[in-house]
C-alpha cells in the first residue's frame, strides 16, 4: 500500500514536527480497525498523539483511504487550536479524496514529480 501526504499536509506536518513513522503507525491502527471517525466517501479522521502527550489533546488528521490501495493524508490540525472543519471544507476534501483514490500509479508518480504529493516511506 502506498501512503502519501499532499503539499498542504506536508507543510503542516513539518511545522508540527510530525514524523512519517507516526503516520505509518496511524495507518497500522486503521488497518486494525481503530478508526476515530468514518466521514464517508473514503474519508476518515484519525488522531495522532503530540510527542509526550496523549491522542485526546493531540492532532487530528483527515485522510483518504482505500484498503489495500492508497492512503492520502490531506489535512491536519491541533485539537487545542481548532475544534473541527466546516461542512464546506469537508465537501471539498471529499472531492479531492475521490479524485486521488481514482488515480493509478503513473498519475501518482507524476504528482510526486510535480511536488503535489509526497510519498511516505516506511523506516524514514
Amino acid at each position: 500500500m502506498r501512503v502519501f501526504k499532499n503539499s498542504v499536509f506536508n507543510r503542516w506536518a513539518d511545522k508540527e514536527k510530525i514524523q512519517d513513522s507516526q503516520l505509518i503507525s496511524a495507518i497500522s491502527e486503521i488497518q486494525s480497525g481503530l478508526i476515530d471517525a468514518d466521514l464517508g466517501g473514503g474519508m476518515y479522521k484519525k488522531r495522532i498523539a503530540v510527542q509526550g502527550q496523549g491522542k485526546s489533546s493531540g492532532y487530528r488528521t483527515l485522510l483518504a483511504y482505500k484498503s489495500g490501495k492508497s492512503v492520502f493524508f490531506l489535512y491536519g490540525f491541533a485539537k487545542n487550536r481548532q475544534d473541527n472543519i466546516s461542512k464546506s471544507e469537508l465537501r471539498a476534501l471529499k472531492l479531492l479524496a475521490k479524485q486521488l483514490l481514482g488515480y493509478g500509479d503513473p498519475a501518482l508518480d507524476d504528482l510526486i514529480a510535480k511536488r503535489v504529493l509526497f510519498e511516505v516511506i516506511e523506516n524514514e
